[in-house]
């Protein structure tokens, strides 16, 4: 049930000049800067601040000697200001898109493994039949794009959902697990050795996802749990194409679902190193908003995302429609 003072905030005092701000400060951390981006003048910035921490009762920024810092009940704010005002360009989105015909745009953010097959055999099955939306995809870490589709920059993400306290506002379809093996160059000395050990890796130079993944965390409890230091020669990133010529080009290893390497396995580039990683991520899905009307576009995104994950994972099956 609807709290009626919630209401009353909404409907009498809440503007989209409020919103616009709260998100330019939470952008830019100053009032004139802010102010600037938001088409207002300074005083008049500072005065729809005052207003909505009048009417809230709370202190939203702190005022700092450079600059403004969101409170808790700012960062609040901040995010579902963003996830408001993404709401409305959506609605005129869809408004345009059922003017004219599907098309439109759709914000798609995905971690790496689907990134190299499931999302773009799905696009491309959204451009066969909707040639006329708009796709845009990045890749990063779960944690990061669960918070662009919460704050309304990413209609869907492919990733799994880190946050407890963000479930509640989540859809997760889960649908595949991601088994992680090594992978090096075809002339890599490791891949003379049957007798390889955890020790011999730990002296390898290493190309690793960046600190704070669940990737980066495992193989830090893995080397930990034996009793061993971590790897004193390492390479971060999740750029691909960067990862590939890295093993093509030089003695080095990595820990990936084969999936994401499969051409360059294929033609013999690259191959699978004999050890027995024993890692393994937990199953990635489709993440949305619940709540949430997906505009045409993303509705058909998510229609060709699922048509191809069954195409590739065999024990996944497309949800029924409600």
């Amino acid at each position: 049930m609807t709290d009626p003072r919630s209401d009353r905030f909404v409907r009498s005092h809440l503007k989209t000049r409020h919103l616009v701000l709260l998100v330019e400060l939470g952008r830019h951390g100053s009032i004139a800067h802010a102010a600037q981006a938001a088409n207002l003048t300074q005083p008049g910035a500072s005065k729809l601040l005052g207003e909505l921490e009048h009417a809230l009762g709370v202190q939203l920024f702190e005022r700092l000697s450079r600059g403004v810092a969101p409170t808790w009940y700012g960062k609040v704010l901040i995010r579902r200001a963003g996830a408001a005002l993404a709401e409305m360009d959506a609605a005129h989105q869809e408004v345009m898109e059922l003017l004219s015909g599907l098309r439109g745009r759709v914000g798609v953010g995905t971690v790496l493994t689907p990134a190299t097959g499931l999302v773009p055999k799905a696009i491309n099955l959204l451009k066969a039949r909707h040639a006329r939306v708009h796709v845009s995809v990045n890749m990063s870490t779960s944690k990061a794009l669960v918070e662009r589709l919460r704050s309304g920059e990413l209609d869907l993400v492919v990733g799994r959902i880190l946050d407890t306290e963000a479930a509640d506002e989540l859809n997760f379809e889960p649908l595949t697990d991601e088994p992680h093996v090594l992978i090096a160059r075809a002339s890599h000395p490791l891949m003379e050795r049957d007798d390889l050990k955890l020790d011999d890796l730990m002296e390898q130079c290493w190309i690793l996802p960046p600190a704070g993944s669940i990737l980066r965390d495992r193989l830090t409890a893995l080397f930990l749990s034996h009793g061993l230091e971590q790897p004193a020669e390492t390479v971060e990133t999740l750029d691909m194409p960067v990862v590939a010529s890295l093993l093509l080009n030089n003695d080095m290893i990595v820990a990936l679902p084969a999936e994401a390497v499969q051409p360059y396995l294929d033609v013999g580039l690259l191959k699978v190193v004999p050890f027995d990683l024993g890692v393994s991520m937990d199953s990635f899905g489709i993440v949305t908003r619940k709540r949430h009307q997906l505009s045409p576009g993303a509705d058909a995104m998510l229609t060709a995302l699922r048509d191809a994950a069954a195409s590739i994972y065999p024990h996944y099956r497309i949800p029924a429609r409600d």
